[in-house]
């Protein structure tokens, strides 16, 4: 089966757990295809958790989940070194954030010091425990999920943290028809179960290297550059896209036109990633009533098409 074939599936197994919900679930399928992390927000109920497995199931790989409590302590993700009587020794024991994908459920509700024990997972692949560094398993996700901060018990998570998520995408509330298919269907549990694995870790590698060698040329690159500099002219934002949310962008771009079925990247696949991309990363100026995804769509109209 070609790579179409391949990814037309994937989406087409997802969409059938978490339904009416297309254009997410591409950005989904395209932020683990680039190889980022994913953040999910939004209310407690619209099935993040459940897409988050779905995920898992259908891209073959090693789950592990966590759910994030205002007690959970760093040693509770990365694993601790237990004095064993019989080896007289003290042997390490991982923890669940030695997985290929880590579902750290409802992220925000843990301590910033918690939260901080991911930042090196999610950046370099590596947790360092007790002055020893351990490779984690590959290829490492990390799918979180978020519920809105003016609920009880939530943190805001740190923007260092937050540039690391390539994505972070919303659900919201499904239609009115895909609410009935929910209300009338089986349990989402159920079939997430019965999901087979679609992906080989092979084949998913593959995936990953032709998002890498899809083509951005020259001109898309200056448009790309345009839309950071934007980012950093104080017109919009308090503080502009680093680079490393720079490379973000052109990967997701990537992502989104092999999706598409193009070797290429078309400003239409930077645009259509762009709020999912950048918008966690930004705060907007002033006391504007737009949130910051309606921001980035507003400057989107003002920098010219290249």
């Amino acid at each position: 089966m070609d790579a179409q074939h391949k990814l037309k599936s994937l989406l087409d197994q997802l969409n059938t757990v978490i339904v009416g919900k297309p254009a997410q679930i591409q950005d989904c399928v395209a932020c683990l295809l680039a190889g980022g992390h994913l953040l999910i927000d939004d209310v407690p109920g619209v099935g993040k958790t459940t897409l988050a497995h779905a995920l898992a199931r259908t891209f073959g790989l090693q789950f592990s989940r966590v759910q994030f409590t205002s007690d959970l302590m760093p040693s509770d993700l990365s694993g601790v070194s237990i004095y064993e009587r019989g080896k007289e020794a003290f042997v390490f024991h991982p923890g669940p954030i030695f997985a290929q994908v880590l579902l750290a459920d409802e992220i925000n509700r843990a301590s910033p010091k918690t939260q901080s024990a991911l930042l090196e997972a999610m950046e370099e692949k590596q947790v360092t425990i007790e002055g020893e560094t351990r490779a984690l398993p590959q290829p490492f996700f990390v799918i979180a999920t978020q519920n809105p901060l003016d609920q009880l018990g939530t943190y805001a998570l740190p923007e260092s943290q937050m540039d690391r998520f390539l994505m972070r995408i919303s659900l919201g509330y499904p239609d009115r028809m895909a609410e009935r298919e929910l209300l009338m269907g089986h349990d989402r549990r159920d079939i997430v179960e019965r999901l087979p694995s679609l992906l080989s870790q092979t084949e998913l590698q593959q995936l990953q290297q032709q998002v890498l060698a899809v083509h951005a040329a020259a001109p898309l690159l200056d448009y790309v550059q345009d839309l950071i500099a934007a980012t950093r002219s104080g017109q919009w934002f308090l503080q502009g896209l680093s680079p490393r949310a720079g490379i973000a962008v052109v990967r997701a771009a990537k992502a989104q036109a092999l999706l598409s079925g193009r070797d290429y990247v078309a400003p239409d696949d930077v645009q259509a990633t762009l709020p999912q991309t950048i918008a966690h990363r930004l705060i907007p100026v002033g006391d504007s009533a737009r949130g910051a995804v309606e921001q980035v769509r507003a400057m989107l109209a003002a920098v010219p098409l290249p």
